[in-house]
């Protein structure tokens, strides 16, 4: 596309939100504002008059300067070459910006996201023959993009026809023409490597489909209690501190999704440096290889442009479903929906539009369930089944969950992982709140873990999560009138909330070991810290005093077995399980003994 050449000028400026007199402008349509080019798009139309909302500061812009359409609305580019980027919230790559500008991208300045000069070797379907019918969705051919990545070059979703050639295999670039396709019009049509698809219109696909796999992520608290489908809704909130970004950098590197885009919307860009340093470091858990190779990055920070950050994440998601449909299984992180929600707060308030709860627009709740809703497992046109997971992270003010941003987003989501402030400062980490969160894929998760892992799992998580909520009532207690006010029984129950607790909730992220887990480990130790609680209440029914059983030495070493095995030395933790298993039955026969000698 080129740019057209109907030429208009800007009436006005507020902040980010220009007026422009431009004739011919269609709604979304992107513009190019003022001498330095700023990046806009049209968000409404009044005669000649359209207002825009730029991407990029507009400071030292003035009325009179020249305003021109580019023909398309706020696009991305689709095609080999976005494995292992590092985009900003409109697609620009920021590894060539910072070559032409340094740290701090310079307005006005463009690159495109996908390297013109690279020669991709591409591989066409062999079913497809010149005459045959094909449609939006079809592969043409595969480019191998990283060595786990297998790019599939798609028919733009919007075109459709008789296939006219297909280019043989060779090395191309992504501007070359590999295909013809004559449409209904009997017009041809040419496809390259890469096509543009805007970013606000979701990608079509053939039918929707239920998930039937859990997303497994390596962190007990969220694949063990409150477990996500593949194609699932997420949302992780917590006050400032509490660890929302550390459980979203967990998920995006231990996750066995095929594709992973983390998106981060608005936040502080220490943490986001961090992300941008360390993860092209990292080591891909299932393949060996660098995990940017199966890993895409969009960044916006805090102290870059507002209405670039309400874009980000539509940019995000345009590129997963992208990769979903070419039959691949896509989790995207986006860190924090709340910046985005700030972001159309802070725009829809220099449009002068009416502001409803703390200020946001009346539209922040069907704009939010617009955005989840893209995330869900499909049938593709000719790939197979493919799947968004989409799981954003909220910041509600001072860990107010009641606040709007927060609460629409429950009502939308399927998993709800809570952050609590009280179990961050008790070093409690993920500190997920296992009283407030839920998630509603147990039923479905308990199929793949019954016939993957262990037929007991879904009733073994209930029974930990009655333990816990057991807890919480005695533990209020206790902070009354001390812990002698209880039963044996009632202390034990203590015991065995705090076991699994600190041996099987608590995972460090910064723990070689036990940064990931297996889900064999992750039965095996919530097991064994059942079975001890099981066979402890049993003695203290013969009459065994709870100070003996917490004084065992084999609970500390429960403790710290997530940390002493890792996945794969389930067999170590089951060989614990039966040291532990024969110190309980010594216990029951020395008791046992007793009675008999005092029995009459």
């Amino acid at each position: 596309m080129t740019e057209t050449q109907q030429t208009g000028s800007i009436l006005d400026i507020n902040g980010p939100i220009v007026t422009i007199e431009l004739s011919g402008i269609k709604s979304g349509e992107q513009v190019r504002i003022g001498e330095i080019g700023l990046i806009g798009e049209v968000i409404s139309l009044a005669g000649r008059q359209a207002v825009v909302q730029t991407y990029e500061s507009t400071d030292g812009v003035r009325p009179g300067e020249p305003a021109v359409g580019l023909g398309w609305p706020l696009s991305v580019e689709l095609g080999p070459g976005l494995m292992g980027g590092i985009f900003d919230g409109v697609q620009r790559p920021l590894e060539k910006i910072a070559l032409q500008s340094g740290d701090y991208v310079r307005r006005g300045l463009t690159a495109p996201a996908l390297d013109r000069a690279r020669q991709w070797e591409f591989e066409p379907n062999p079913s497809l023959q010149p005459g045959q019918q094909i449609s939006g969705g079809a592969v043409i051919g595969t480019v191998q993009e990283t060595a786990t990545v297998l790019h599939r070059i798609l028919v733009p979703p919007n075109v459709s026809g008789e296939l006219e050639e297909v280019a043989p295999a060779g090395m191309y670039d992504i501007e070359a023409i590999i295909a013809h396709v004559r449409d209904q019009r009997g017009q041809s049509q040419r496809l390259s490597l890469y096509h543009r698809w805007p970013v606000r219109k979701p990608r079509p696909y053939l039918r929707r489909d239920d998930g039937i796999s859990p997303l497994i992520t390596g962190q007990r608290v969220i694949d063990s209690f409150f477990p996500q489908l593949k194609g699932g809704k997420g949302a992780v909130p917590g006050p400032f501190g509490a660890g929302k970004t550390v459980v979203q950098q967990q998920i995006a590197r231990w996750s066995n999704a095929d594709i992973v885009i983390y998106v981060g919307c608005g936040e502080r860009g220490n943490e986001l440096v961090d992300v941008l340093e360390t993860f092209p470091k990292l080591e891909d858990p299932y393949s060996g290889r660098k995990l940017m190779e199966r890993t895409l990055l969009v960044a916006n920070t805090s102290n870059m442009p507002v209405v670039a950050r309400e874009a980000s994440v539509y940019v995000g998601l345009t590129m997963a479903e992208y990769y979903r449909d070419m039959g691949y299984d896509c989790v995207m992180l986006a860190d924090s929906t709340s910046r985005w929600a700030e972001a159309l707060r802070e725009v829809s308030g220099r449009l002068g539009q009416m502001p409803v709860e703390e200020g946001y627009p009346a539209y922040l709740a069907s704009r939010l369930a617009a955005v989840y809703e893209r995330a869900g497992r499909v049938e593709t046109f000719d790939a197979g089944s493919g799947s968004v997971t989409l799981i954003g992270a909220v910041s509600p003010p001072g860990g107010d969950f009641s606040e709007p941003v927060t609460s629409h987003t429950k009502d939308i989501i399927e998993t709800f992982w809570a952050l609590s402030k009280e179990l961050a400062d008790a070093r409690h980490y993920p500190s997920i709140d296992w009283v407030t969160s839920f998630s509603g894929h147990v039923h479905m998760a308990a199929e793949w873990w019954h016939e993957q892992i262990d037929r007991h799992w879904e009733e073994r998580r209930t029974q930990a999560l009655a333990l816990l909520a057991r807890d919480a009532e005695l533990s209020r207690i206790v902070n009354l009138v001390g812990p002698e006010a209880l039963s044996d029984a009632q202390r034990w129950q203590l015991e065995g909330a705090t076991l699994i607790k600190e041996g099987v909730l608590q995972q460090s992220a910064l723990d070689d070991v036990d940064t990931f887990c297996s889900p064999q480990k992750q039965f095996a130790l919530l097991d064994l810290a059942l079975s001890i609680y099981d066979k402890g209440m049993a003695l203290i029914e013969l009459g065994v005093p709870v100070t003996e059983l917490q004084t065992m030495p084999e609970l500390a070493k429960v403790r710290r077995c997530k940390s002493l095995y890792n996945s794969k030395q389930v067999d170590s933790i089951h060989a614990l399980a039966t040291e532990i298993q024969a110190a309980f039955e010594a216990i029951r026969l020395e008791y046992a003994k007793q009675t008999t000698q005092h029995s009459p």
